[in-house]
């Protein structure tokens, strides 16, 4: 170790080696580290003695205002007391200390700084002057605090996720990598007899294959899904599920897993259970109702009113009166708006021929009286069961009301289509439509809704004002046909 004292010297500003015989490397490591490095050299007091530009320039500080004083005059407050005795005892046995310090700025701004502070010792082993360097980290501070947020919004967000929601993670085979306590209690399997296997451990064959294609599909292609999916527990039992699956993606937009977000409704979807066959058994008896009020209709009044129609006619041959055909004529009119009453009821060939002869029937009934010509395409070969059959006969009906009273149309087109495992259903116009955002649900559409969901349909509608409206309602078929 050298004997003189004054390792550092200080000269206009300038951090210069007091070495005997300084070299050009040293000298030009010393300036390139006084440029890029906040630079301070304080006696064993800790007294500022030196300071660089650097140091003025994120302090915001003059040398005059620096030299002289101690580094209290940039502390933050942010550290407790125990921090700088550590450092101070640190440096004082003659090691090397580093840390973050938070200083304060002239004008109030707080900063970070990396520090290193390196003592020199005289020959006796004794700290007689530091050099701190620092490095400036505010930016890199700032960024740490704002991931540490984030990292802590992420936990608290997981945190809400397992406590309310059912949560699984999968890798890009659908493999399972992870789940959650409410996955494991409410399928009733173990974390071990999940991780590593596929959802199939819990299908429970209720979905088709092709609402599964759709689904993965969806997900490879980097979107998120949507849906409802019946799940079986390891008991055997069956639970509800609304289901959300994002996609995480790579740099090239890739997914590399996924994150399945599912909410128990189980309690929910047997209450629709319910509710459909309550609606389904308020529709039967409502049908039965119409049966027999039709049948009294067209067997009772209906008969009574043709045979008062024959006894006028037999006194028209005894008695000659002009009131007389005024009478028939008004009991004619009676008769057939009676047997248009029983037949809106329920028309008699639904449940004799059948839907189609029932459809063209009506539909026929329905141009010749208010003059709105009717396309019927249909390609059924054979009967169906009497509840889908009355479904449909009943939304052609209430669709081509609405024809009549709203859309000032003089045609529709009614299309009944088997295809596979469902039958669609499609009545149009071309008349005036209507804005399906503004428009409020009245009991003819609500009643087609209900209908539809008796069968385990769904039916939608599409309109604009200016281009005609379009009822749509799809049927899947559970029921067994029989041959016409």
């Amino acid at each position: 170790m050298t004997n003189d004292k004054r390792i550092i010297g200080y000269e206009e500003g300038t951090l210069k080696g007091n070495f005997r015989q300084p070299t050009t490397d040293f000298s030009t490591m010393i300036n390139a580290m006084d440029q890029s490095a906040i630079i301070a050299v304080t006696d064993k007091h800790g007294t500022i003695q030196y300071v660089n530009e650097k140091f003025c320039e994120v302090s915001q500080y003059s040398k005059d205002e620096l030299i002289g004083q101690n580094h209290r005059i940039i502390n933050s407050g942010n550290h407790p007391r125990e921090f700088f005795q550590n450092l101070w005892q640190t440096i004082k046995n003659g090691q090397v200390w580093k840390g973050e310090i938070n200083n304060r700025a002239k004008d109030g701004t707080l900063y970070w700084v990396d520090t290193t502070i390196i003592p020199f010792l005289d020959e006796e082993g004794n700290p007689y002057q530091y050099l701190s360097v620092r490095h400036e980290i505010t930016e890199h501070k700032r960024n740490e605090e704002e991931l540490k947020k984030l990292l802590n919004q992420l936990l608290d967000i997981k945190y809400a996720l397992d406590v309310s929601s059912i949560v699984a993670i999968t890798d890009t085979k659908g493999v399972i990598t992870y789940v959650n306590d409410t996955f494991c209690k409410i399928s009733q399997y173990s974390r071990e007899e999940l991780i590593g296997r596929t959802h199939r451990v819990i299908n429970s064959r209720y979905h088709s294959k092709d609402f599964f294609k759709d689904l993965w599909l969806t997900i490879s292609s980097g979107k998120v899904w949507k849906g409802e999916i019946r799940n079986e527990a390891k008991d055997g039992s069956y639970y509800w599920v609304d289901s959300t699956i994002v996609p995480f993606l790579d740099q090239k937009g890739k997914p590399y897993q996924y994150l399945s977000i599912r909410n128990d409704i189980t309690d929910r979807k047997r209450a629709e259970e319910e509710l459909k066959k309550m609606m389904t058994k308020i529709i039967d008896i409502q049908e039965e109702e119409r049966k027999k009020l039709s049948r009294e209709l067209h067997d009772g009044l209906g008969q009574n009113l043709y045979s008062l129609l024959i006894s006028m006619n037999i006194l028209e041959t005894q008695v000659s009166h002009p009131f007389i055909d005024t009478l028939k004529d008004e009991v004619t009119s009676l008769i057939e708006e009676t047997r248009m009453l029983a037949w809106e009821l329920r028309p008699s060939i639904l449940d004799d021929l059948g839907l189609i002869p029932a459809i063209r029937s009506f539909a026929k009934r329905y141009s010749d009286y208010y003059r709105i010509y009717v396309q019927f395409e249909c390609n059924l070969k054979e009967r169906i069961h009497i509840q889908i059959e009355t479904v449909i006969y009943r939304v052609i009906q209430e669709a081509l009301t609405n024809i009549r009273k709203y859309a000032n149309a003089d045609m529709a087109i009614v299309s009944v289509i088997a295809e596979g495992d469902h039958i669609d259903v499609q009545i149009e116009d071309f008349g005036q439509g209507f804005d399906v955002n503004n428009k409020v649900k009245g009991i003819g559409l609500f009643s087609m809704e209900e209908r539809a969901r008796s069968v385990g349909g769904t039916l939608t509608i599409q309109s604009a004002i200016g281009e005609g409206t379009k009822v749509r309602m799809r049927i899947p078929l559970p029921f067994q046909n029989h041959r016409i």
